[in-house]
């Protein structure tokens, strides 16, 4: 049992370790994402607007985990397609997922706010050539490996066919540990204006 737990840790470890070393690449000519997305929200909170989320698949599942720590902070939040969510405005901030560099309903629905006004806040790992990029009205770029550009090479020197982290998982990962800073940077902005 003792190994096995040593073996959980080492994974786990390793897991971490190559989620957080998307954060420590250059993200040049692009902002840090984390930067970014915390000015942004800052900024549409100040003005009373709502904060919308959508993402395709396991984007999508992260997204909403944020959805709902934004809604913890007090910030009003919906999930795009879900039964309460209101019609976007012009004060309102669309933020959204296309890791690969686009879905079409990603584009439709960076799309469809940009038209209302509102503020369009794009999430991916393809700023460059991604087609829901020219919907955006800020671009963070999350420098991970997507499913598009998943080759199955390995993360360990002895498992070269089947990598650590397959498919999408870095890019998804990448996003939980992103909006859990986000959620930081804002308890720390809440605690700095209490004082």
């Amino acid at each position: 049992m003792g190994s096995e737990t040593l073996s959980m840790s080492s994974l786990a470890s390793q897991i971490c370790n190559h989620v957080a070393s998307i954060f420590a690449k250059p993200t040049d000519p692009h902002p840090p994402p984390l930067d970014l997305m915390v000015t942004t929200l800052t900024s549409t909170a100040a003005q009373n607007g709502r904060v919308f989320l959508y993402g395709v698949g396991r984007e999508g599942l992260m997204l909403k985990a944020l959805c709902m720590r934004l809604s913890h902070l007090g910030i009003s939040t919906h999930f795009v397609f879900d039964m309460t969510a209101p019609p976007i405005t012009s004060n309102d901030l669309l933020i959204a997922s296309a890791g690969p560099g686009g879905f079409s309903t990603v584009d439709a629905l960076c799309s469809l706010a940009r038209s209302h006004g509102a503020t369009v806040l794009l999430l991916t790992a393809q700023p460059e050539t991604g087609s829901c990029v020219k919907h955006a009205s800020v671009v963070c770029y999350v420098p991970a490996q997507t499913m598009a550009d998943d080759k199955g090479d390995g993360d360990g020197e002895e498992e070269k066919s089947r990598p650590l982290l397959p498919m999408g998982s870095v890019y998804e990962g990448a996003l939980f540990v992103l909006f859990e800073m986000v959620v930081y940077k804002f308890f720390v902005n809440a605690d700095m204006q209490a004082l």
